[in-house]
């Protein structure tokens, strides 16, 4: 059985490596080695995710883990980018827990904070062009492409990628 709930501590080790796995198996054939290592060593090394846990604001409310049997197989997080505007900025599931409903899971539970203590409207996320996991998992859930950007990050590699804008309306 899957459990959603606010991520704890003790699940650090576990976030890091679903992030890690889950952005490996995403990411291979469109990121080279080295790019790819450049972004998990920034954003999934066990540091910075133990200070991520907890909500810090608006701008982030800490992460959202799903788990089965108190191991971690999902993990999401997010924040807010304007008044009723949210945002989506990790979502990642152990490849082998893909295509369960996890992941919708995982969403569910995020939009609900973001609308139930933030009063978000509208959900945002960024998608790199030719990522055929997430293309079709917003898509199915009512994402709309808004426009193409540059890809995140300061590296010249990082400018040469292309991020997908995704919207959505929440309903009340």
């Amino acid at each position: 059985m899957i459990t959603i709930r606010n991520a704890l501590m003790s699940d650090a080790a576990g976030i890091r490596e679903v992030c890690i796995k889950g952005n490996q198996d995403t990411y291979a054939s469109i990121y080279s080695g080295d790019y790819l290592q450049t972004v998990i060593d920034e954003f999934y090394n066990l540091d910075r995710i133990k200070k991520e846990i907890v909500p810090s604001g608006r701008d982030w409310s800490g992460y959202i883990t799903a788990l089965e049997h108190d191991r971690v197989v999902g993990a999401i997080g997010g924040g807010m980018i304007g008044e009723k505007a949210g945002e989506i900025y990790v979502l990642y599931l152990d490849p082998d827990y893909r295509g369960r409903g996890i992941g919708t899971k995982l969403l569910e539970a995020l939009t609900k904070q973001q609308k139930e203590f933030y009063g978000a409207e509208e959900q945002w996320v960024s998608v790199q062009k030719g990522n055929e996991k997430g293309i079709p998992f917003y898509e199915a859930r009512g994402f709309v492409f808004q426009k193409e950007q540059p890809g995140y990050g300061k590296s010249k590699e990082a400018a040469s990628y292309i991020s997908l804008r995704y919207k959505r309306r929440l309903l009340s």
